[in-house]
């Protein structure tokens, strides 16, 4: 855990196909040097907005910088989850949008805490406007410029992953019908997202299961022990009568 916690990151929209490049540039083999400059050309005439535009270079590295460290060089603590995202990514293309989600959430926390106070202000009303987000935002960040500036960009991408709609109001904002994620080691790698968007790296059970941040999926349920069987790098600690705690590993468990 580290500065990501705090730090903002994403300065421009990302959009999902770009994840998806990005991703499987990595999963064709190449390495970081040949896929900064695959990407750089890839976005050289595409812009946030969807349209094919010539874009400046500087712009352009904002974008690059973001996708090389979700998907290409991770932070060390993030490597053996970034594996674990690439192989469910590989078996279950179908479910990329989800895999997708945990990653650049996982790399930049403020995606996900900027997903989290707009999923929570849309379990109160259908609608939800772009300064209410920042308001809340705001609350945990500080009341700076750029948490204004760069949540603004979280939220347009959201609208590009079509997880937000826009609304018949201007600057009103709907959700999209879920995704439904069923497959189990998908729930637990969204899990695990949650966890390193956290610098304590734990969360309960219960409360992850219908966490706001995760209001673009449906997850399956599932539970502490089948966890515990299934991941070597989440320990499942229970406490009270059915309360059950999840805590990254301080080192992976194996066997």
């Amino acid at each position: 855990m580290g500065k990501r916690h705090q730090a903002i990151g994403i300065k421009q929209v990302i959009r999902y196909e770009w994840m998806q490049k990005a991703a499987q540039l990595l999963l064709a083999g190449l390495d970081a040097k040949s896929i900064r400059q695959e990407l750089h050309e890839f976005l050289a005439d595409r812009k946030g907005s969807g349209s094919n535009e010539e874009r400046s270079k500087y712009t352009r590295s904002f974008v690059v910088n973001n996708l090389m460290n979700i998907w290409i060089s991770p932070a060390p603590e993030l490597v053996a989850f970034r594996d674990s995202a690439l192989v469910l990514l590989r078996t279950h293309p179908s479910m990329g949008l989800a895999v997708h989600w945990g990653m650049i959430s996982a790399v930049y926390p403020f995606w996900f805490n900027v997903a989290w106070q707009t999923g929570r202000l849309l379990t109160l009303q259908d609608q939800v406007t772009q300064a209410q987000i920042v308001h809340r935002l705001k609350e945990q960040y500080g009341d700076r410029a750029t948490v204004s500036r760069y949540a603004r960009y979280v939220i347009r991408s959201f609208v590009a992953w079509g997880i937000l709609k826009e609304a018949a109001s201007k600057g009103c904002y709907e959700k999209s019908a879920p995704m439904n994620v069923i497959d189990q080691d998908l729930v637990i790698l969204m899990f695990e997202a949650a966890l390193h968007t956290t610098p304590e790296g734990q969360g309960e059970l219960s409360l992850l299961l219908k966490h706001p941040a995760f209001f673009p999926f449906q997850l399956s349920v599932t539970t502490g022990a089948f966890i515990a069987q299934r991941s070597d790098r989440i320990d499942v600690v229970r406490y009270g009568l059915d309360d059950e705690m999840l805590k990254m590993c301080t080192a992976p468990r194996h066997g």
